[in-house]
């Protein structure tokens, strides 16, 4: 059975066009977007204050394509987008999106990178990905300059995007360095580049950008994003969107035809969430996003209390945060905020609810998607909230839930695969056909995780996501949710933080154990054994026998995550069988 968009959510007002480039869709009036002219400032550093307004924006997109032609020898329409690939290893900073959308103005592929790859890893996308060039920030120089060398990239094709001082202890890029503000001056004085030259439905192929998608083992794989996959999703999420929107544009009496906020742009530019739900999509409509290079607690509340930030887009982390850290919160002035918008990993409905009594008037919203769909599947209206499902399914977009016999599922609440149709799933890996051809199917894109169709209370069909299929626990026949158990344990008042992973077992085959972080509030004198004890009673009080935590508790100082705020269970699980081993050993 195929599974679409909820009856009240409006059809796209045109197809995607398949032979514009993403610059020209985002600052051409002609397709849509706020008008540049009464925008808010696209890019405002959330630190220093530093910001342009759209159409210098569109003006710095200019002259730093220019100057980057100048620079590298490069003209739009000469050579093909591999020619031009383009690294990107840095925190956010307010033009990081300048730079991505000068690589496209001459016909280039961006490829960002995870900021907090080690040397090895980036040494990896570099090779890939086939990067000329790699602009870094001062903090990741030495990681840049390192792999650079290793690869074979010269020292003179590593660039700086500036950071504020506030951002870099005072710091300044070093010499010898050029940066994009240097690259700008120099595109001033150069001549017009000559528009780009595609054929009908070449925005459709090319790629535009080159994410790098870590799966749950192996080396990343390159995802190729083509310019109309990021434009089909810009488009949908807004469509989607807009009857919460003119709501709040109501409940404001703001006297503009569209509404326009400010939103955090914390989230690491590099992912694809940050990169096309907060950058893209904010941009479209005419918002403003308030960049921070990373999250600190205060500055991150500082930063929203100074700029009246109303949408927070955020991971589940910092919401646990937020939750757990009342006492700090309290200090600062919430009340711009509305709504919140959280994804990358699943919001328990138990923390969505203990944020929700923290603060009653908020709108807690959370979403799906994947790099391989160029971000969103689907996404809670502001109209349909529905604590621990991921929304309903955006205009575009269908479904199926297959089960792991590929039997397509014909009814509600039935387990298995989500597998998803959109014009924002992208064009396979690259240097991968084996994988492309495992996920990429007639069109349509298996996402690897376990989700079922539900009705709300609304009466609306939600998408509930599980877990992944390789992280399901398998308990004798039963599958757990590791999402489950780590939603109900954060209830737990001695838990600040939680992971669970299967391990194996003689009897049951696998079953559940939880590293946890312990909440701040449990005393030195409590005995870790008891607490332990405790944890896994708070379980079994709830859970079926078969979800218990028989596997055991054990204390870590830190849970690890990507930076997108996504569980990295794959190290826990190394972790325990490098223990199981030595154990092993000893007997």
């Amino acid at each position: 059975m195929v599974f679409g968009p909820p009856a009240w959510a409006p059809k796209l007002p045109f197809d995607p066009p398949d032979s514009v480039s993403i610059p020209d869709f985002l600052f051409d009036e002609q397709y849509g977007r706020h008008p540049l002219g009464y925008a808010k400032n696209p890019f405002t550093c959330g630190l220093s204050g530093a910001t342009y307004n759209a159409l210098e924006v569109k003006e710095r997109i200019d002259f730093l394509a220019r100057g980057m032609a100048k620079e590298f020898g490069w003209s739009p329409n000469n050579g093909t987008e591999w020619d031009k690939v383009v690294n990107i290893f840095s925190v956010n900073t307010i033009d990081y999106n300048v730079l991505n959308w000068a690589i496209h103005r001459l016909n280039g592929i961006a490829t960002p990178a995870n900021a907090v790859y080690s040397q090895k890893e980036l040494e990896h996308q570099l090779r890939d990905s086939g990067a000329k060039y790699i602009f870094t920030c001062l903090p990741l120089l030495d990681i840049a300059k390192g792999a650079a060398q290793t690869v074979g990239i010269p020292k003179t094709n590593i660039y700086m995007l500036e950071l504020s001082k506030e951002a870099t202890g005072g710091q300044e890029s070093p010499k010898g360095y050029k940066t994009v503000n240097d690259l700008i001056r120099i595109g001033s004085k150069e001549a017009r580049l000559e528009p780009l030259k595609w054929e009908k439905g070449q925005g459709a192929r090319q790629v535009a950008f080159l994410c790098y998608s870590s799966g749950t083992s192996g080396l990343p794989k390159g995802v190729m994003i083509s310019h109309r996959n990021v434009i089909a999703n810009t488009l949908q999420v807004t469509t989607f969107e807009k009857h919460y929107r003119d709501t709040k544009r109501d409940k404001s009496l703001n006297n503009q035809s569209e509404y326009t906020e400010n939103g955090l742009g914390l989230l690491p530019m590099s992912h694809i969430y940050g990169l096309i739900v907060i950058c893209h999509v904010g941009t479209y409509r005419g918002d403003g996003v308030i960049v921070l290079p990373r999250f600190e607690m205060k500055p991150y509340l500082n930063a929203i209390q100074t700029y009246k930030i109303a949408t927070l887009y955020l991971v589940p982390p910092i919401i646990i945060l937020m939750t757990k850290q009342k006492d700090v919160v309290s200090q600062f002035d919430m009340s711009s905020v509305d709504n919140i918008f959280t994804g990358a990993a699943p919001l328990g409905s138990e923390t969505a609810q203990e944020l929700q009594n923290q603060f009653p008037s908020w709108c807690i919203r959370q979403g799906y998607g994947l790099t391989e769909t160029c971000t969103v599947v689907c996404t809670t209206s502001g109209h349909d909230v529905w604590f621990g499902s991921s929304g309903s399914l955006i205009p575009g977009v269908q479904a199926k839930i297959v089960t792991v016999e590929g039997v397509e599922c014909t009814g509600y609440e039935e387990r298995g695969e989500l597998v998803v149709k959109s014009p924002s799933v992208t064009l396979g890996y690259l240097h991968n056909e084996k994988s492309t051809k495992e996920t990429y199917i007639d069109g349509w894109m298996r996402t690897g995780d376990e989700a079922m169709v539900c009705k709300a209370p609304s009466g609306n069909e939600h998408i509930i996501i599980t877990d992944r299929i390789k992280e399901l626990i398998k308990v004798k026949g039963h599958q757990v949710a590791p999402a489950e158990l780590e939603a109900h344990l954060l209830t737990h008042p001695a838990v600040a933080d939680c992971c669970v992973i299967q391990v194996p077992d003689a009897h049951s085959g696998e079953i559940p154990k939880a590293f946890v972080v312990k909440s701040p509030s449990v005393g030195l004198e409590e005995n870790d054994r008891h607490i332990k004890r405790d944890i896994q009673r708070h379980v079994e009080k709830h859970k079926a026998k078969y979800k218990w935590i028989t596997g055991g508790v054990e204390f870590i100082d830190v849970i690890p995550k990507s930076p997108s705020g996504k569980i990295l269970r794959r190290f826990l699980r190394d972790k325990d069988k490098e223990r199981r081993t030595k154990e092993g050993a000893k007997l």
